[in-house]
């Protein structure tokens, strides 16, 4: 959005902004939800859902996220599917804001696309499998069958052997390691720990990776915040 498209909002003398516009002034300016939903009625437009599929970050956890700049660090929803990320955390994994469709979500993008796996050891890739399935059983369930979570279900039970194989284990509950190893193709082998912040009011999560002051992955952490993305 130019400055001069945004003036022209403020004066009235735009046109309806569309609904993409309006969550992005919303998103912006860290408007809670009931902020957004007003700024909506306002534009003349229904305000989006409220529900798990809902893209509107909270303005405390955005306040978080603007104070890790020198941290690598995310917003992912219950999906896996990055909503922003620090500057460091495009370093650290790429631009995971940028997909579209069913690649927005990492359990989906790790059965569909080789690229996905590269980041991670490959000693790990067997767990993540099994991890990515058991959290799309569990959410797919709490969400019902018509969720965003069992279409992406479908769409790799029907496509893709390895996920069906691994959703016929019926395996629950299972939890992502505390430790991270990721294999950058700048820094090489990191290993870093994700510490997590739920909010309270939507299924979204804050991942924050750090490492070990002194150690070799810090040092590539700093190299990397250097080299930039």
């Amino acid at each position: 959005m130019s400055t001069d498209y945004y003036t022209r909002l403020e004066q009235q003398r735009a046109t309806q902004p569309s609904e993409q516009m309006i969550a992005s002034i919303a998103q912006g300016f860290h408007l809670s939800l009931d902020e957004r939903d007003h700024l909506f009625r306002l534009a003349g437009r229904n305000p989006p859902s409220r529900g798990p599929g809902s893209a509107h970050i909270s303005p405390g956890l955005l306040r978080i996220l603007d104070r890790l700049n020198d941290t690598p660090a995310e917003i992912v929803t219950e999906l896996g599917q990055t909503l922003k990320q620090t500057p460091l955390g495009v370093a650290l994994t790429g631009n995971l804001t940028s997909f579209t469709g069913p690649a927005r979500s990492i359990g989906y993008r790790w059965f569909t696309d080789p690229g996905a796996r590269e980041l991670y050891r490959s000693e790990d890739h067997p767990f993540l499998t099994r991890l990515w399935v058991s959290h799309l059983r569990q959410v797919s369930t709490l969400r019902g069958p018509r969720s965003e979570a069992a279409q992406l279900v479908n769409r790799l039970f029907d496509s893709n052997r390895e996920f069906r194989d691994t959703w016929n284990r019926h395996e629950v509950g299972l939890r992502a390691f505390e430790v991270k190893h990721f294999v950058h193709p700048q820094v090489g082998a990191l290993e870093l720990n994700c510490q997590t912040l739920l909010d309270g009011n939507q299924p979204h999560m804050l991942l924050v990776y750090t490492a070990t002051p002194g150690s070799e992955s810090y040092e590539k952490l700093q190299l990397l915040s250097v080299l930039g993305v």
